[in-house]
């Protein structure tokens, strides 16, 4: 199973597709909400929310939103990044409610080489997330410190710090 990339790995132009998707629930944004203590009540509220608001209904919050869609790019842009150094942009675009289902997928808009050492290089990307129906909900560019081979190597391969199983003996 592929976790992040290399370097080399990147190429400007390429887009990947994040899967699985992920059913928003109730309970998901509450439980954010209650973590981040975000208690407004377009998001904890059903009866606030249909009364008083122009959805008539709970608008999942919008850093859960982008949290999730975060995760759901790591296996394809960040399982090997060194850092996240910046979150350049984030546009939330379209409501998303509970019992949507969000899908994902990021392209790699530039990449360069580390000014300050040469086992590393930044990769610029673009994440997109839409609902079920292609509605899109959420925009945001990041720039991510990412390993190079050369990197990996020296540290001890693609799963470094990991021990090996060792059988009891009898």
């Amino acid at each position: 199973m592929q976790f992040g990339r290399t370097y080399e790995e990147f190429e400007v132009g390429a887009t990947y597709k994040h899967w699985p998707g992920k059913t928003v629930t109730e309970y998901d944004d509450h439980l954010f909400c209650l973590l981040t203590m975000n208690h407004h009540p377009l998001h904890m509220d059903t009866n606030y929310a249909e009364k008083t608001t122009d959805f008539g209904k709970n608008v999942v919050v919008g850093n859960y939103i982008y949290s999730l869609l975060l995760g759901m790019s790591v296996p394809d842009i960040s399982g090997k990044a060194i850092a996240n150094l910046e979150i350049e942009s984030l546009k939330h675009v379209a409501p998303t409610f509970h019992g949507d289902t969000l899908y994902g997928q990021t392209t790699v808009l530039d990449k360069w080489p580390s000014k300050s050492k040469n086992d590393r290089g930044i990769v610029h990307v673009e994440t997109k997330g839409y609902k079920q129906d292609g509605t899109l909900v959420c925009v945001f560019r990041r720039k991510v410190m990412v390993p190079t081979e050369t990197y990996i190597k020296e540290r001890g391969g693609e799963q470094p710090g990991r021990p090996e199983l060792r059988e009891q003996e009898k």
